[in-house]
């Protein structure tokens, strides 16, 4: 079966599939992958399959924002995908994150309009324990060494990433305006970082039965107190998108293992 907007068939489809905004960042994961070959580029949405540790994963990406990123996944999850992780960057609420730490979403605040439109406002998104709890290993592994080779392990665990894990929030807009976003409330309240999606992958993943998980690269501060000026090009940044693709990859493997183990 075609799926109109992603222009993929649901044949090609695997069940696991990392989701992420940028096409070019889709091509860069999808070099990690064994046997990789591109499906489809359409809009923003551009698709690839490959093999990963003896899983067959997909590689997607879903644009900006939470309107055009339900659209990708609604149709992976149509298409036959059962499990998603999203990887992406993500502005701080904390000084204990600073530019360059990875977080783990365990749920998201819904400050988006899209999944006001597909769930009561009270209804919480939340993250699947299952691909939480493999992505928070996954993340540790990758910070120590475990799942570089020989030549990447010194300096994997010379430049590991901070990696925490709690609530994101999920926003529709990027730049301000002239209505106030409630940054300072969502610190006070506990949430760690800001990003444009992770609540929609939350309540469609929900909705349709699949199981989702994101993990996110810190790029810089969502909180005025703290803000200083937007850099997501450092270096540091790059080591923490590079810590949490590899993250997201060995996790979406070992699930696709525990997956085929109690088959």
């Amino acid at each position: 079966m075609l799926m109109p907007i992603l222009q993929i068939h649901s044949e090609d489809m695997p069940a696991y599939a990392i989701v992420c905004g940028d096409p070019a960042r889709a091509e860069k994961i999808s070099r990690k992958l064994e046997d990789a070959r591109e499906l489809a580029f359409s809009r923003e949405y551009r698709t690839f399959v490959g093999m990963y540790e003896g899983a067959r994963l997909a590689v997607v990406s879903h644009g900006v924002g939470s309107p055009g990123a339900a659209v990708c996944f609604e149709e992976l999850i149509r298409a036959g995908v059962t499990t998603l992780i999203r990887v992406g960057t993500a502005g701080s609420y904390t000084a204990e994150y600073p530019a360059g730490s990875v977080i783990v979403s365990t749920a998201a605040v819904r400050s988006d309009g899209l999944t006001r439109q597909l769930v009561p406002d009270g209804f919480p998104a939340v993250a699947d324990i299952d691909v939480t709890s493999a992505l928070v290993a996954a993340a540790r592994e990758v910070g120590s060494g475990e799942v570089a080779s020989e030549d990447e392990a010194s300096t994997v665990n010379a430049h590991a990433p901070k990696v925490g894990t709690g609530i994101t929030v999920t926003l529709d807009a990027f730049f301000t305006g002239v209505e106030d976003i409630p940054h300072r409330k969502y610190k006070q309240a506990g949430a760690l970082a800001a990003e444009m999606e992770i609540a929609a992958l939350y309540i469609v993943s929900t909705l349709r039965g699949a199981r989702a998980g994101a993990i996110v690269a810190i790029d810089g501060f969502a909180d005025s107190d703290l803000a200083a000026e937007y850099d997501p090009h450092t270096d540091a940044v790059a080591k923490a998108v590079e810590h949490e693709i590899e993250a997201a990859l060995h996790a979406l493997a070992t699930l696709a293992r525990q997956d085929q183990a109690q088959q």
